[in-house]
């Protein structure tokens, strides 16, 4: 975001001093000659008093004017040209210069001066477009315009204007200013009415008046902004936004989703250095502390061009980062308040939409009382500062503590009846139980003795039947054994036989299967040589092939080379209108001083040559 103008100018302090717009003086006296000063160019030879409005005083001043605080007027000297000043020469009194241009021709011939052309100096052409400026736009002009850049110096706002077309590509470009009295008179009533500051991206409707100077080209002068039009400009671009979602079905999507139940992963997007961050971590960090809540931060910016596609993009790339586990129950979207055009940046299509489509509720606090923007329309809960969504996190989470102690306490209150409910019958049916089992112990107690002497005489009898039959199984399972062992001595002998039988049919396969498979990797690994030394041989070929055709190449560059340099020989150079000269002796002469120890030179040229004779430097006149 560009820097930002308030009424006072403290924000932005000026690092050059204040801005002084000189322009070039014209002393007709000192400039022309007696000739032009008897002509029309003929300049005031008194003080020349100026109608100069309280507003216009930094300009006039910023051109050269003083101030006669005697007759509290302004005035220039004598022999300034006065085509800068001429939008307030009193009436009647026609500027220094021609009087459709303020130019005026200079015969500096006719002045004595030596000299080959006509013409003016190009201080005198500019003050006379300076003079048609200031005659065509006598008043400024209801202007449509869009701030690139703004700054304060010793109170004059100086700003770069711009108008763009539908697709957003700049179609013209001006710089502008408003002096500081000015400023200080209809920047606060802008301030109030709209809630905004002068800063780069607003779009204004201004009355601006064209101003021209020598020294710094053409500018605008503003006296006057409509701060209703911008108003309706901002309103225009939510009214759009808003009207398209609607159209789309996702206004109030998000509004929809049922809120968190509890808080225990928050996602929080906001600029690295806002100062309403440093008031929500405080509270986020005593809620971590504890273990109550986990906050995860992700930084954009959220002021200048692209600042609600940073937003976006930040917000994804930290949701894509985030596993199911760590899904959060609300993403919150925090600023720490700013003027109406800083906010403005946020009323952004895209940023809405992300905001409708997510399934997960979004929670603003972007801190602007007064107004709302877009992001805060479409979230499922608007806060109006940072400090009051953490505060509504933790009411929620204190909420639901309440309401876990709530159940706690009831949880315990029924458990501890259903325990004395219980006490009573368990003490109930433990009489009940000792008092059956007094009386089923009398009656076993009666029985009992009978029938144990019962069980005493079965028991001998089981006794005795029990070791007749043992006796008997033991002799019968001894004789399966012995003829169980004398089968199986039989049986081992032939069943060793087979086992061999096998095992040397299995050895025999295993062989021929190995070599085989021997025979057969001898015979791929011989074809994959055959195959690598072919390729070997092509490469090498190709390899020789072109090795000839660099050498052949170089050797045609080489000879095209000789012809070139065998052609460039002395004649070709005497054809060119150049000569050799040479001593008695035939050695070449290539400096003066040569030239002036030789008696006699031969000069060649292309048509022949001829001898001369030198004259030694001494017997020069």
């Amino acid at each position: 975001m560009g820097q930002s103008v308030s009424s006072t100018g403290s924000r932005a302090a000026g690092r050059g001093g204040q801005l002084r717009e000189r322009a070039h003086s014209f002393n007709p006296a000192r400039d022309i000659g007696p000739a032009a000063r008897k002509g029309n160019l003929s300049a005031p030879m008194s003080r020349q008093y100026l109608d100069v409005p309280y507003r216009s005083k930094d300009a006039a001043k910023a051109l050269g004017a003083r101030f006669d605080g005697t007759v509290k007027r302004w005035y220039v000297e004598a022999g300034v040209d006065l085509v800068a000043f001429s939008a307030w020469l009193p009436a009647g009194t026609a500027p220094f210069g021609s009087a459709s241009t303020g130019i005026a021709l200079v015969d500096e011939a006719a002045a004595g001066v030596v000299a080959v052309k006509k013409g003016i100096s190009l201080s005198r052409l500019l003050n006379g477009v300076a003079a048609a400026v200031a005659q065509a736009f006598a008043s400024g002009v209801w202007t449509l315009v869009e701030v690139n850049e703004a700054s304060v110096r010793n109170g004059h706002v100086y700003l770069e204007l711009s108008e763009r077309d539908g697709a957003g590509q700049p179609i013209a470009r001006a710089r502008a200013m408003i002096w500081a009295g000015t400023a200080s008179r209809i920047l606060p009533d802008f301030e109030k009415a709209t809630g905004a500051v002068i800063g780069a991206g607003i779009k204004l409707l201004v009355r601006a008046k064209p101003v021209f100077k020598a020294q710094y080209g053409l500018s605008l002068e503003i006296d006057a902004i409509d701060s209703e039009y911008t108003l309706g400009d901002l309103e225009a671009r939510k009214k759009e936004i808003r009207m398209r979602l609607q159209q789309e079905g996702v206004f109030d999507r998000n509004r929809r989703l049922p809120p968190p139940w509890d808080y225990r992963v928050v996602l929080v997007v906001a600029p690295q250095e806002a100062a309403g961050l440093g008031d929500f971590r405080k509270e986020a960090e005593r809620l971590e502390q504890f273990g109550i809540c986990r906050f995860i931060y992700a930084h954009s910016r959220f002021q200048g061009e692209g600042a609600a596609r940073e937003v976006v993009a930040a917000a994804s790339a930290a949701l894509r980062g985030l596993g199911e586990a760590d899904r959060p129950d609300a993403i919150v979207i925090i600023r720490g308040g700013g003027a109406v055009n800083d906010l403005a940046w946020l009323n952004d299509y895209q940023l809405a939409r992300f905001i409708c489509d997510q399934d997960i509720p979004v929670l603003t606090g972007i801190g602007h009382e007064r107004d709302s923007t877009l992001p805060d329309e479409v979230a499922h809960t608007r806060f109006d500062t940072p400090s009051k969504v953490i505060g509504g996190i933790e009411q929620q989470i204190s909420r639901r503590v309440r309401e876990a102690r709530a159940a706690w306490d009831a949880i315990l209150a029924a458990g501890m009846q259903s325990a004395r409910t219980i006490r009573l019958t368990v003490e109930r049916s433990e009489a009940a139980v000792r008092a059956d089992a007094r009386e089923h112990l009398a009656r076993a107690k009666q029985e009992s003795t009978a029938t144990l002497n019962m069980i005493a005489v079965g028991a001998v009898r089981r006794v005795h039947d029990a070791s007749r039959q043992s006796l008997a199984l033991l002799n019968e399972v001894r004789a399966d054994a012995m003829q169980a062992v004398a089968t199986a001595k039989q049986a081992v002998p032939v069943l060793m036989t087979s086992v061999r039988i096998d095992a040397l049919s299995n050895i025999g396969e295993a062989r021929s299967a190995t070599g085989l498979a021997l025979n057969t990797i001898v015979d791929r690994t011989a074809a994959a040589t055959r195959v690598a030394a072919q390729a070997l041989d092509n490469r090498l070929q190709r390899v020789a092939e072109r090795a000839a055709g660099a050498v052949q190449q170089a050797r045609g560059n080489a000879q095209a080379l000789m012809r070139e340099v065998a052609g460039q020989g002395p004649e070709k150079t005497l054809t060119r209108g150049f000569a050799i000269v040479r001593t008695e002796e035939g050695r070449p002469v290539s400096s003066s001083e040569q030239a002036q120890i030789a008696p006699t030179l031969h000069i060649q040229f292309r048509d022949g040559s001829t001898e001369v004779r030198t004259v030694p430097a001494k017997g020069r006149k």
